[in-house]
């Protein structure tokens, strides 16, 4: 039996503007995936996935774990028992999918070779290729990566001078090979002690649709790559105040970030009610993800009365500390 768990993320900056090769920062966030897996006898009704009560593996309706099995670790053992536990809002744009191909890579790994201690950097583009495989060769690897290295890392089209380079990759997509620069940004501090506090709209964020939006909207109004350029400033001033701790300033440039956002139309009526609510006690406010649904994100260090907020507004408030800790395997209890 081995048990691994792997954390969601959310975006401080750079959300859309890292598809066309600006960097991008994320976070991993304190809830995630959690995967036991253990072997079974029964031939007959096991190599089971399980949620609440386990049912037959669906090849179909868990396309990740069918691609980590199958494709890149060619399992040919003994049925498997796959119980699967998750705290994160379901397409809500906190990379559950990335978790789960993580924290499955992990516990596969650990089942699988007990005694050879897991590569990261090898986890994470295990993850990646895992939703690369399920979302037709498009998926950059910023949750991925953020899930399985914890803390924050910057996702840029290329390296970043003033960071330390963990890691590059590159994924061949319907439109040509794309290639990633993935960087470690170190925290200040003050910022290890703040909250982040994610606010769910209950509506999911179609990922796909929304950058499809956006570039059908940059080819009728070009003007709107200005915004691109913007955001790519915001997100190095940001960075600078990370490291800096100025939560001030890391505020400025999330509500900075969160206008440009809405001019590029992938706000929603929610997602601004709930960054107006929170904006009055938090240091900043912005829509994390792809938008159009989702998650909005704020940074405090008062979390109870942004989550009251949230939830005044009528979506639903997940609290996590700044920078939790990546993928890891847990001990399990005989």
């Amino acid at each position: 039996m081995s048990t691994a768990f792997a954390p969601g993320k959310c975006i401080l900056f750079g959300e859309h503007a890292v598809v066309y090769g600006h960097p991008a920062v994320a976070v991993s966030i304190d809830s995630g995936v959690e995967i036991t897996i253990e072997e079974s006898e029964d031939w007959e009704i096991n190599n089971k996935y399980n949620t609440d009560g386990f049912e037959r593996f669906d090849p179909d309706k868990n396309p990740h774990i069918q691609h980590i099995i199958k494709d890149l670790f060619n399992y040919e053992g003994k049925p498997l028992r796959i119980n699967v536990k998750s705290d994160l809002f379901s397409g809500a744009g906190l990379g559950s999918s990335a978790a789960l191909s993580n924290a499955m890579g992990a516990a596969l790994h650990q089942f699988t070779k007990p005694n050879k201690e897991i590569d990261l950097i090898k986890l994470s583009k295990i993850g990646h290729s895992a939703e690369a495989a399920t979302q037709e060769g498009r998926a950059s690897p910023t949750d991925s990566a953020a899930s399985s290295l914890g803390g924050c890392v910057v996702v840029s089209g290329e390296r970043i001078d003033t960071l330390r380079h963990v890691f590059d990759t590159s994924l061949v997509t319907p439109e040509g090979k794309r290639s990633w620069s993935i960087h470690r940004a170190e925290l200040h501090e003050n910022i290890n002690q703040s909250w982040l506090v994610l606010g769910f709209t209950g509506q999911s964020s179609p990922t796909g649709k929304m950058v499809s939006g956006v570039a059908e909207r940059l080819k009728q109004n070009p003007e709107l790559y200005d915004e691109m350029e913007s955001i790519e400033n915001i997100t190095i001033a940001g960075l600078t105040a990370l490291k800096a701790g100025n939560l001030e300033a890391v505020g400025m440039a999330m509500d900075s970030c969160h206008e440009k956002l809405k001019k590029l139309g992938v706000s929603s009526d929610l997602l601004d009610l709930m960054v107006s609510a929170t904006r009055p006690h938090s240091f900043g406010s912005k829509l994390t993800g792809a938008g159009g649904g989702g998650c909005m994100v704020a940074l405090t260090d008062n979390p109870t009365r942004v989550a009251q907020e949230i939830e005044l507004c009528g979506g639903k408030p997940l609290i996590s500390k700044f920078g939790s800790s990546g993928v890891h395997i847990k001990k399990n209890r005989n």
